[in-house]
């Protein structure tokens, strides 16, 4: 497509290039646009002019009877992409609040330079959007526009996934970003599940929980970053830095939970209207999602609520009325234009997963057949997973297991139940064939969770009823976070309980948590600083004594190159080498602190039996890691 002029400028910090045309033309190749970055794994936005519509149409719906696709193809011939695109009004939604227009919008992220060529689809029908099976009329314009651009090499350094790629399910325990090769564990925040429930998103209404103003981290925004309608959105982008500065690389939410427990997110122009999107309050969310996608945060889809995921409720599972429960929880067209929607317009980022409910309760049936759908409308494959119920698990996750729909779990347990239900789940999709990617991102008691910082808003252990929550911050730091990653867990999302300060529905201080979130990024840092190869590695407890009953020790292990040893009540282990020739060197990590290894009592041991590891280099009633190295 011939393109005459291009004009460069700057919106907020975010660099853009766009390519117009030199004057008005009513020709077809005058009405596509190129905006972004046009770089490895940046965002490339392509905008068409089409028909005229409104949000609210019905003849025809813009959202469900228009089906607008761009194929992009690689010079070379691959890869290919067929990539969907929504309805933008006037493709500044986000500062005019427009709710009409003639713009039709898609994102891609390119994962090769060099030329690409594109290609747009733009077929109108009775629900033409949800399936492809749907002829319908071409309509021309912009049907069948083709145009060419050329993409160079990121500049970009991590943590900005930019610099990484595509998080992607390679039928490991772990992700794998697609650029550099690196494998993720992760660490973030799974409250509140209210994230989105923001009083500077347009048509974002209170429900059973108030509105956020995420007003304690409005110190933590920067000037540069991303605003809309002037100064609008400081406070949760504020929140947004503030983890990235705690060494986190992972936020969740959900994007619909009318009927749930806070009552107050939906993607529609009206909580009831499910056929219907708010362009601008989804334009604006998805700066928020971009700012974390640049800050090295995984994007934690959870898009739905056990409340309203389906219509059968309760322990015996009985009909209940539920009309906030889209198609009542089968694959319809509300279930299908919901999973569209968030795929055209978010799913261009590259670290995200699609949780197809929290605490689900659907059918087996229910669960494969969104969870196909998502893989069908999804070009880039991401990662799909399901949570439920610690009590549910073993019936909901085994009809699972080896089906392709799926690449790992999301669990709900006990907070010092967390390494042995991780491990069972890893050891059970390894024998189905299909491992999974295991991450615990909710812990019990749920009036609980993961407990404030002591001292923070007067907390002293206690709950608002005045009882004692029984264990602190120090054992979640030992049972959870430590006993999923010595499990061969993929990390963790740390859940606030309903009865402490900064609750999972009211919470919008993540400083509340701010030394379990030290406790993360020490974690997370001690496998990039000493190159741990966890993703060749797996739990050998059998080597330290460890049994379901006796949960003193932990062990982490490449067998015969590299062992790990978590001690969480401190003290010392046996480390059985039988069968291992060779010399190992000891060494100790702080969990509390960071910082180096350090040398304990014993230095240096020999394969060929049980050998002890002697004591740490102090403190040895607090619990230490230590590194067996050959």
């Amino acid at each position: 497509m011939p393109m005459s002029r291009v004009t460069s400028g700057l919106v907020r910090g975010t660099a853009l290039v766009l390519f117009v045309a030199s004057a008005p033309s009513a020709r077809p190749e005058d009405q596509v646009s190129i905006t972004g970055e046009l770089k490895l794994w940046h965002k490339v936005t392509l905008t068409v002019r089409g028909p005229h519509a409104r949000e609210t149409d019905n003849n025809p719906n813009p959202f469900t009877d228009y089906r607008f696709e761009v194929t992009f193809t690689h010079e070379s011939g691959q890869p290919s992409y067929v990539v969907p695109g929504y309805f933008a009004a006037d493709g500044q939604a986000a500062e005019t609040s427009a709710t009409a227009g003639d713009c039709w919008r898609v994102h891609f992220r390119p994962d090769k330079t060099g030329l690409w060529r594109y290609r747009v689809s733009f077929i109108q029908g009775k629900h033409a959007a949800l399936d492809r099976s749907v002829r319908g009329t071409a309509v021309r314009p912009p049907d069948g526009l083709e145009g060419t651009f050329k993409i160079g090499p990121t500049d970009k350094r991590p943590p900005d996934f930019r610099a990484r790629g595509r998080l992607r399910y390679v039928g490991k325990r772990y992700l794998q970003f697609a650029g550099n090769g690196e494998y993720f564990l992760k660490a973030g925040a799974d409250a509140p599940e209210t994230f989105l429930a923001y009083r500077d998103f347009d048509g974002t209404l209170p429900g059973k929980a108030p509105l956020k103003t995420w007003g304690p981290h409005v110190r933590d925004w920067r000037p540069g970053d991303p605003v809309w309608k002037g100064d609008r959105g400081k406070g949760i982008i504020g929140a947004l830095n503030y983890l990235a500065s705690k060494g986190l690389n992972a936020v969740s939410f959900i994007p619909y939970n009318a009927g749930g427990d806070g009552d107050n997110v939906w993607p529609f122009v009206d909580r009831n209207d499910k056929l219907h999107y708010d362009v601008s309050k989804l334009e604006q969310w998805g700066i928020v999602f971009d700012h974390a996608q640049n800050l090295g945060l995984f994007l934690h889809f959870k898009l739905q609520e056990t409340e309203m995921d389906d219509e059968r409720m309760g322990v015996e599972r009985k009909p209940v009325r539920v009309p906030e429960a889209l198609d009542g929880g089968a694959l319809g067209p509300e279930r299908k234009l919901y999973c569209r929607e968030l795929v055209a317009r978010f799913g261009h980022a590259l670290a995200l997963n699609w949780n197809i409910g929290e605490e689900n309760t659907q059918t087996t049936e229910e669960q494969l057949a969104m969870a196909a759908y998502l893989r069908e409308v999804d070009p880039y494959d991401h990662p799909i997973v399901v949570h439920t119920y610690p009590n549910d698990q073993e019936r909901v996750y085994t009809p699972l297991l080896g089906k392709p729909e799926f690449t790992g779990v999301s669990l709900q347990n006990p907070w010092n139940q967390v390494h042995r239900r991780t491990l069972h789940w890893i050891e059970a999709s390894a024998r189905a064939g299909h491992p999974w990617v295991v991450a615990n991102d909710e812990q019990n008691p749920a009036q609980y969770g993961v407990p404030p910082d002591p001292g923070y808003q007067g907390f002293q252990g206690q709950d608002r009823e005045g009882k004692p929550v029984g264990y602190t911050h120090h054992d979640i730091r030992k049972y959870t976070l430590w006993g999923n990653l010595m499990a061969g867990g993929a990390g963790v999302e740390y859940y606030f309980g309903y009865l402490l300060p900064q609750n999972d529905l009211e919470a919008e201080d993540y400083r509340s948590r701010d030394q379990s979130w030290t406790y993360c990024g020490i974690a997370l840092e001690f496998f990039r600083q000493h190159k741990i190869p966890f993703w060749e590695m797996r739990n050998a407890d059998e080597l330290v004594g460890n049994t379901q009953r006796s949960n003193t020790r932990y062990c982490f292990a490449k067998p015969g190159e590299l062992y790990l040893v978590y001690l969480p009540e401190g003290g010392t282990a046996e480390l059985d080498l039988s069968g291992v020739r060779g010399a190992f060197q000891v060494l100790w990590f702080n969990p509390r602190l960071g910082g180096p290894l350090r040398r304990g009592t014993v230095r240096r041991v020999v394969g060929g039996g049980k050998v002890s590891l002697g004591q740490p280099p102090n403190d040895p009633d607090q619990d230490w890691l230590v590194v067996i190295r050959r």
